[in-house]
């Protein structure tokens, strides 16, 4: 037998192996599984997120607005449909927090950089048929939705006196603890709306509040209320897009 025939023989094998293990994927994404009505449905899609968007720090050095610093955030996930009205993530994403005293006399302000890493259940209200195996339909245009999670963050914040966000020459204070980066639990709770744009993509406009288990966001804590922990809020416009059913 020639070097030749054994190297086609070899090659047709590879194909051969190669679109029984596609097909054994393609067969395990497409598992099916019964509601609670007995309703068959599949799991999926993924999708990918990317958001943008602002962050707002919630906290004992400032109550008012009008003392908080609103900045950026940014994020990045993975998004999974477990069974209809419900879908599992995870996310990424990095912020920055900042704010003014409230007390003129003790004329504090600082800013922080984020970074955290949650995973979340999202709860849908509204029928989604394209999950459904039998008489499948289009997903809705418009789906609202609930969130609640759970995850960790890494705050580094920095505080100087002053009543404006700081600049290339602010002075900034002695830390209140010496092991910043530092972190701590979050708990996400949040509601928003996703929006149909084409069948690989999704527009989502999200709000979601961050309880924490520090009282050094602001490195503000034995000069402030030490029987408080501090917060953060985010509002956020995600895309989303389906790599694979």
């Amino acid at each position: 037998m020639s070097i030749a025939r054994i190297a086609a023989g070899c090659l047709l094998l590879s194909c051969l192996l190669g679109a029984h293990e596609a097909e054994a994927q393609r067969y395990r994404r497409q598992q099916r599984f019964a509601d609670n009505q007995g309703r068959i449905y599949y799991r999926g899609p993924l999708r990918v997120t990317l958001g943008g968007g602002v962050a707002l720090y919630s906290g004992d050095l400032a109550k008012s607005l009008a003392d908080k610093f609103p900045d950026f955030s940014i994020s990045a996930g993975l998004l999974y449909r477990l069974r209809p009205h419900f879908q599992a993530g995870f996310e990424g994403s990095f912020f920055r927090l900042g704010s003014r005293d409230q007390l003129p006399e003790r004329g504090l302000a600082f800013q922080g950089n984020n970074g955290m890493a949650t995973v979340f259940l999202r709860y849908e209200p509204i029928q989604d048929y394209s999950a459904y195996a039998t008489f499948p339909g289009q997903a809705p245009i418009l789906q609202p939705f609930l969130k609640a999670g759970a995850g960790l963050l890494l705050y580094s914040p920095k505080t100087y006196r002053g009543t404006t966000r700081p600049t290339a020459g602010t002075s900034y204070l002695e830390p209140e603890r010496n092991d910043y980066p530092a972190m701590a639990a979050v708990l996400p709770l949040g509601a928003g709306l996703s929006i149909r744009a084409g069948e690989q993509f999704r527009i989502t406009l999200e709000g979601a509040y961050y309880f924490t288990t520090t009282d050094h966001l602001d490195d503000v804590s034995a000069r402030g209320n030490p029987a408080l922990d501090d917060g953060f809020a985010t509002g956020e416009i995600k895309l989303e897009y389906r790599i694979w059913r």
